[in-house]
Formats: C-alpha cells, sequence, structure tokens
C-alpha cells in the first residue's frame, strides 16, 4: 500500500460544484437583505417627512394632501415605486396640541434574484407628530 498513488484528478471540481450553488445563495440573501434595509430606511425618513408636512400646514385638507404629496416625494427620492408604495395620514382632528400620524408601507419584490424569486418582503413605518400648543389660532382654527 505504501507504493500506491491516489488519483486526486477531479476533487477540486467535486469541492467547487459543492461550494459554488452554498456561495450563490449567500451573495443573494445579501443582495436581498440590503433591499429590504434600504426600503426600510426609505419609508421611516417618508413617514416622517409625511407627519411633518401635515403638522406644520396651515389647515386640515391642505395638510392631508401636502403629507401624501411629501411622503411619496420622497420614497421617490429613493428610488421606490410608487404603485408598491401606500400612504395613510391621520390628522387626529388637527388641534393644537393634538397628534397626527402618518404610516408608510412598501413592498419589496426580490422576484429578479434566483433561488429567492418567490419572496416579497413588506416594510412599513409610522410616525407621530404633534401639533404644536403655540400655533396661531386662526390657522389651527381654519
Amino acid at each position: 500500500m505504501a507504493g500506491k498513488a491516489h488519483d486526486e484528478s477531479g476533487q477540486a471540481l467535486v469541492e467547487a460544484a459543492l461550494a459554488i450553488p452554498v456561495l450563490l445563495v449567500l451573495v443573494f440573501g445579501v443582495v436581498a437583505a440590503g433591499r429590504v434595509v434600504e426600503a426600510k430606511i426609505a419609508v421611516q425618513a417618508a413617514a416622517r417627512e409625511s407627519s411633518r408636512a401635515l403638522a406644520v400646514a396651515p389647515s386640515e385638507e391642505q395638510g392631508i394632501a401636502d403629507a401624501l404629496t411629501a411622503g411619496e416625494n420622497v420614497a421617490d427620492g429613493y428610488g421606490l415605486g410608487s404603485d408598491r408604495l401606500t400612504v395613510e395620514v391621520d390628522s387626529g382632528g388637527f388641534a393644537r396640541g393634538g397628534t397626527v400620524t402618518s404610516e408608510v408601507r412598501y413592498n419589496v419584490s426580490l422576484s429578479d434574484l434566483p433561488l429567492l424569486s418567490f419572496f416579497d418582503v413588506d416594510v412599513g413605518a409610522s410616525h407621530s407628530e404633534r401639533i404644536d400648543i403655540y400655533r396661531s389660532r386662526e390657522v389651527a382654527a381654519r
């Protein structure tokens, strides 16, 4: 047995065939996680800006319109498609000292990633702001 040589030809090919699928799943997983985190950051920013726009608006009607536009604009700035974006606002009565809330949701599609194409991830964020208690009565009463 000491004089016999072991044939190791093809061993690297077998190792590569076992390692490559695992590495591909890891790479696609990292890309998917990056997309989800990016979308989460975007919806948080959109929710903050949307509720801020509502809280500083001169009237409830104008505030709701401004809040919806602000949320969509921020999400668009991050590259989120408006077809999978939902912006909802609650004016909470729009009184001095009251609270306004904005909620933004987005569906992250991973359909273009091999091996993960059957996943869609929903991300969302909510933000509340208080209407200034020292706000002008004329503006708040409109």
